[in-house]
């Protein structure tokens, strides 16, 4: 019962929340303009965004239970929660204020910068976790890589949270990538004994709850308030199970997302113009292909949960 209340939890107070936000959104026209390069997604114009709200919302009242009992809560709850506040941020200056590039990209920088450093003093000096990594397949064998174990960290949280921001553009693909990850990882601190499976519970509810309102066609978009959050959610378990290697398997598709958009912009600026991809991030490139969004989806979700399995056995 300890595991089942904070999923139970987060999904109905989840789905209670979006019941009001879902109109109160629309009724604000706080809605998102879709790329003109995509046709099929011009339908989209209007629909609300800033629905990552529900997800940080129900995802705390999953864990108010728990925040004082179980010491691995508050460090991913401030990383959640701390990027899903630079995502709202985002979110308001282009929904609200009509800033087309919301926060100034050394803005946001700097505050995940910010937000990562609390993470690791939260996590280094208050729940005592070191920064050893867990090698993947070795029966649980560690490796201490000294002060380079800070600088990792900063590059898997921030690049974490880039590329779930990157994977957030179809109907229902964040949260449908996302679950079974977040299943891996509740899985992995049963295992192990230690981290926080409760708050990977509460997570697994908020996000269900949100997909039922964000699968094809979706009555919401999460926003960077969602993918931020989620992208925070992923890079703390991970740090709290001493498991940031395991986030390049179970995390495939985040580093998908992130690297064809690297390839994209690099090729074509040193070929003048020319394109690898037919759009970037890799999964509009599918969808120009021919493929449709529940399709995509689908695949990028089935790949996630055969790597989450994979990374299951190694650990």
């Amino acid at each position: 019962m300890q595991f089942i209340a904070p999923l139970l939890i987060s999904f109905f107070s989840g789905v209670l929340i979006l019941r009001f936000l879902v109109p109160f959104l629309r009724k604000e026209k706080m809605d998102q303009t879709e790329r003109e390069e995509l046709a099929s997604h011009q339908k989209k114009n209007g629909t609300p965004t800033m629905g990552g709200i529900a997800i940080i919302l129900s995802f705390i009242i999953g864990n108010l239970l728990y925040v004082t009992k179980e010491p691995g809560v508050l460090p991913v709850l401030i990383l959640t929660v701390g990027f899903g506040f630079i995502g709202f941020l985002d979110d308001y200056l282009k929904v609200i204020k009509k800033h087309p590039d919301g926060l100034i990209a050394w803005q946001k920088f700097l505050l995940q910068i910010m937000f990562t450093a609390i993470f690791y003093i939260t996590i280094v000096k208050r729940n005592h976790i070191s920064l050893d990594l867990r090698i993947p397949f070795t029966n649980g064998e560690m490796v201490n890589i000294g002060w380079l174990a800070i600088v990792l960290m900063f590059i898997a949280v921030i690049g974490t949270v880039n590329g779930t921001n990157f994977t957030d553009g179809l109907d229902g693909l964040a949260t449908s990538v996302t679950v079974p990850v977040a299943i891996f990882f509740t899985f992995a601190s049963v295992i192990l004994g230690k981290g926080s499976a409760v708050t990977g519970m509460a997570m697994i509810g908020a996000l269900l709850a949100f997909l039922l309102f964000n699968c094809y066609p979706a009555q919401i978009f999460m926003g960077d308030t969602g993918s931020l959050a989620l992208g925070g959610f992923v890079a703390g378990m991970a740090y709290l199970l001493n498991m940031p290697l395991y986030i390049v398997i179970v995390g495939f598709i985040y580093l998908l997302e992130v690297v064809s958009v690297i390839i994209q912009v690099l090729y074509f600026k040193a070929t003048g113009g020319k394109r690898i991809f037919r759009m970037a991030p890799i999964h509009h490139h599918y969808e120009l292909g021919g493929w449709s969004e529940t399709k995509v989806c689908v695949t990028f979700t089935v790949i996630t949960i055969m790597l989450c399995v994979i990374a299951a056995v190694g650990i």
